[in-house]
């Protein structure tokens, strides 16, 4: 059985007993709600890892994008950004490779990680195509469900399908108007192999069978967003609400076959529809976990992009996504190094974690307060175990030297010791 066929039984197994002891809530509660698809558990069951949970009432999650491209191949590393990743707080990680040995080092991948691994199938599929047949809309819908049933069976916990991506929706796509079209390469993708065949989607004609693979592995379906807006004045449109409803129906599909499934969200959004964007989703999709790409608040943010995503997500979390696909500062530029992998998990941990303070997530605000007790003891190793990067903040505390134990900035100019002092002398 299914983890929601479980849940449906009343039966609480060990995975959900451990997600339920990790997030502090009811295990009866957390079963309640994978039953009725508004929470999941992302583990595939040939892959040995602590179980995740990703849903309403737990922690908001994160995810950190590795992966070759044509243009840079580099197992090593590529398992280095995912030591880095772990080390800064990702709670899962998705393999985008476009390059190389594919395969060999997404199974790699897989034995070494420590957390939930996600894939986009079509990346690998598309590139087999390109490289036997010299163009993808040569590739079968045999080839494509192949590449999916071996992604889940060398144990990936979770995969993005694009099949919201519907010759209906790309009908509506063409009288929008939009500025960026289709940003999302998988949707992409299918949007080349549909126009080129003119066929429907294959993962919407034959969901029965994408269904089929995952019931067989337990694997969450990531429903992704194959018209998710690429700039602000995208954002919102007919084209992505028209594939919004799709998945819900889709979500719905999976849901009544026993099958977890999430909703990918947008993108590039402005600042006063992200919470909008949001709600609508919880309504469309019933409650369903909500993954989200920042969503960046401008578009003019190249080089600092994990900021515009952190602002972004902080919104979007408080607002009830559940999970943020992190934006590095490399995000419209180049793939990322080892350092942009670092900057944007700490950013999207940021994000995470003051939307889990708005949203009264058991123990959140508790680490603030502690911090605010570390800072009015000038308690500096108490205040850099608390932070995001202790070895930057370390670094950045001795660069400047005091004489004094409060900050350079201040020295013996202090507000807290200053007030400290005045209170003292008033009691006195």
């Amino acid at each position: 059985m299914t983890r929601i066929e479980l849940a449906r039984k009343g039966i609480v197994n060990t995975e959900m007993e451990r997600v339920a002891l990790a997030e502090g809530i009811s295990p009866q509660n957390l079963a309640s709600d994978i039953a009725n698809g508004v929470t999941v558990i992302t583990r595939n069951i040939l892959h040995e890892i602590s179980p995740l949970g990703i849903g309403r009432g737990l922690r908001t999650k994160i995810n950190a994008n590795i992966g070759t491209s044509k243009d840079k191949v580099s197992y090593e590393e590529e398992m280095e950004k995912l030591r880095v990743l772990v080390e800064y707080g990702a709670d899962a990680v998705m393999d985008l490779s476009t390059g190389g040995a594919i395969r060999e080092l997404r199974k790699t991948l897989i034995e070494r990680s420590p957390v939930a691994v996600g894939t986009v199938p079509i990346y690998e599929a598309v590139v087999k195509t390109a490289e036997r047949h010299g163009h993808i809309a040569k590739m079968s819908a045999d080839e494509l469900f192949d590449v999916i049933e071996g992604h889940a069976r060398e144990g990936v916990d979770f995969v993005t399908v694009h099949c919201g991506v519907t010759r209906k929706a790309i009908e509506r796509l063409k009288g929008e108007g939009r500025i960026l079209d289709v940003v999302s390469r998988g949707g992409a993708f299918l949007l080349e192999w549909m126009i080129y065949n003119d066929r429907e989607n294959p993962l919407y004609e034959q969901y029965d069978r994408l269904l089929e693979i995952a019931r067989r592995y337990d694997l969450t379906l990531s429903l992704g967003d194959g018209f998710r807006p690429g700039c602000l004045a995208d954002a919102t449109d007919r084209s992505q609400i028209e594939e919004l409803v799709t998945l819900g129906e889709l979500r719905d599909l999976a849901l009544e076959a026993g099958i977890q499934a999430i909703i990918e969200g947008p993108g590039h959004v402005p600042l006063n529809q992200v919470e909008l964007n949001i709600k609508m989703q919880k309504e469309i999709c019933k409650g369903a976990p909500f993954y989200v790409l920042g969503p960046l608040v401008t578009d003019i943010g190249m080089g600092y992009d994990h900021i515009s995503a952190a602002i972004g997500g902080a919104i979007a979390g408080a607002a009830g996504a559940d999970f943020l696909c992190y934006v590095t500062p490399a995000e419209h530029i180049r793939l990322p190094d080892i350092d942009d992998v670092r900057e944007g998990v700490i950013a999207s941990r940021l994000a995470a974690h003051a939307a889990d303070i708005a949203k009264g997530i058991p123990g959140a605000i508790e680490k603030d307060s502690k911090m605010a007790r570390y800072r009015k003891n000038l308690d500096w190793e108490g205040q850099i175990s608390l932070s995001f990067n202790p070895e930057k903040v370390r670094k950045s505390r001795g660069a400047v030297p005091t004489t004094t134990d409060a900050c350079s900035m201040c020295g013996e100019f202090c507000a807290i010791k200053t007030v400290e002092r005045a209170l003292q002398k008033k009691e006195s």
